[in-house]
Formats: structure tokens, C-alpha cells, sequence
């Protein structure tokens, strides 16, 4: 048996590859039948913060300040 911290993380690769093509998908979910402002906020809003994350996270690996 081992303890959940012995164990590796998933593929860093497939992971910004998810992240960016989710935040794509829900850019062009924009283009749809609802009449509101509020979804489109949301939908930007969360777009941003995942590929602001991603871009954090390119940015610290880079500069070594991240393991």
C-alpha cells in the first residue's frame, strides 16, 4: 500500500489540453438561443480563469518555482 502522495500526478500535457479546449467549447457556446447577459458573463468569466491558470502554470514551471 501506498499513501496518495507517493503517487504521480496525471499528465501535465493532457491537462492544458483539456483546460484550453473547455475554455474553447464554452467560447462558442456564446453563439446560442438564450436572451440574457448574465450566462455569457459566466461563460467568459470561467473561460478566463481556466486559461489564466493554465498560462500560471507555464509561467512557474518555466521559472522553476513550481515542482
Amino acid at each position: 500500500m501506498t499513501s496518495p502522495d507517493q503517487h504521480k500526478p496525471g499528465n501535465r500535457k493532457a491537462g492544458r489540453i483539456g483546460a484550453v479546449v473547455t475554455a474553447l467549447a464554452m467560447l462558442a457556446m456564446l453563439c446560442g438561443n438564450h436572451e440574457g447577459r448574465v450566462e455569457d458573463l459566466w461563460l467568459v468569466g470561467i473561460a478566463v480563469v481556466l486559461l489564466g491558470i493554465v498560462i500560471g502554470d507555464v509561467v512557474l514551471r518555466r521559472n522553476g518555482l513550481r515542482s
